[in-house]
């Protein structure tokens, strides 16, 4: 691929369901935010990738101090987070200009191994979406009405993974549209424009932090990463 890359970070979650008092992007992992990891682990593939990262307007400042006591003073953009995913991802495409690659990524997805990107930014040449997926390992069960529930077959589920990848012209077209609460990621979004989503193959290490068991995990998985 000769086009440029920019990668669209949403940093927003909130740290109580693992005992933090602190949004779970800025937990410290090996003694890094976790934020910071998934910076990191993108431009170890690329240094010239152009980083856009999406906080909520009152944790900015805290993490730009964070940086500067740090030295983690990286060239990337922060901007504020809207009131959904939809529109926090809308703010951020304003800095993104057309004839390029987007990669939207959620922050608390530290583990990324170099290959697996490279693979992803690779397959971005026959695609126009790019989604990364899983295959549930576990048995799956639908909840009825009446709370009783139902086995379904698996092999007609896959699980979603970020960084979901984009040509640019793409993304700017389906972001234009009405929000709409049907939209769970960009994909979706895109989809709802009229363009067909190309599915490939997740990584089973990168894993979304949501509990105390994924800090543990996560930070294994980073160890193997150095």
């Amino acid at each position: 691929m000769d086009k440029k890359f920019y990668t669209i970070i949403l940093a927003g979650g909130r740290g109580e369901r693992m005992g933090a008092k602190i949004p779970k992007q800025f937990i410290e992992i090996e003694g890094k935010p976790i934020l910071r990891h998934t910076i990191e682990r993108f431009l170890s593939l690329d240094a010239d990738m152009e980083i856009i990262v999406v906080l909520p307007e009152n944790e900015k400042e805290k993490w730009i101090a964070y940086c500067e006591e740090s030295g983690f003073l990286q060239r990337y953009i922060i901007v504020s987070g809207g009131i959904t995913r939809f529109h926090s991802v809308q703010n951020a495409l304003k800095y993104v200009p057309k004839g390029t690659i987007v990669a939207v990524h959620d922050g608390v997805r530290p583990c990324l191994d170099k290959e697996f990107l490279r693979g992803l930014y690779k397959q971005t040449a026959d695609a126009q979406a790019l989604i990364p997926v899983l295959s549930p390992v576990e048995s799956v069960r639908e909840i009825e009405p009446d709370g009783t529930s139902i086995p379904v077959d698996r092999s007609k589920y896959v699980l979603v993974q970020t960084p979901q990848l984009f040509h640019s012209e793409v993304l700017l077209d389906a972001y234009s549209q009405a929000y709409s609460p049907k939209f769970t990621d960009d994909a979706s979004v895109v989809e709802a424009a009229g363009y067909k989503v190309k599915l490939c193959d997740g990584s089973r290490g990168n894993i979304k932090i949501t509990t105390p068991a994924d800090l543990i995990a996560a930070g294994a998985i980073l160890r193997q990463l150095r």
